[in-house]
């Protein structure tokens, strides 16, 4: 079981972990942590339930479709981001893990 966000985290830099921490009906969070990672080109996610992201290590670029730039985060910020809302990762830090709090929550 996780304990500490900054425990464990994964050795495998090639690709882009996600831990389950708490899963209850209508609400999941989970740790993402990424190397470098960034969603495909020309890829959106469009997700049916919201998210709240906060940044805990690391630096990435968040692009949200309504929105003309994206949105450059460093540790402690944070997003909500609407259900059904067309969002990617543009980049992630490369040269150290960037770690992320999700929040999933209402019905999807």
């Amino acid at each position: 079981m996780l304990n500490n966000l900054f425990t464990s985290l994964p050795a495998d830099p090639a690709q882009e972990h996600f831990d389950e921490l708490l899963a209850r009906p209508g609400l999941s969070i989970e740790r993402i942590v990424s190397h470098g990672q960034a969603s495909p080109p020309g890829f959106w996610y469009d997700q049916p339930r919201g998210e709240w992201v906060l940044l805990l290590s690391g630096s990435a670029g968040l692009r949200l479709a309504h929105e003309p730039c994206e949105r450059r985060l460093t540790p402690g910020d944070f997003v909500e981001i609407p259900a059904h809302c067309r969002h990617r990762v543009e980049w992630t830090d490369s040269t150290q893990a960037t770690v992320w709090l999700a929040v999933h929550f209402g019905d999807g």
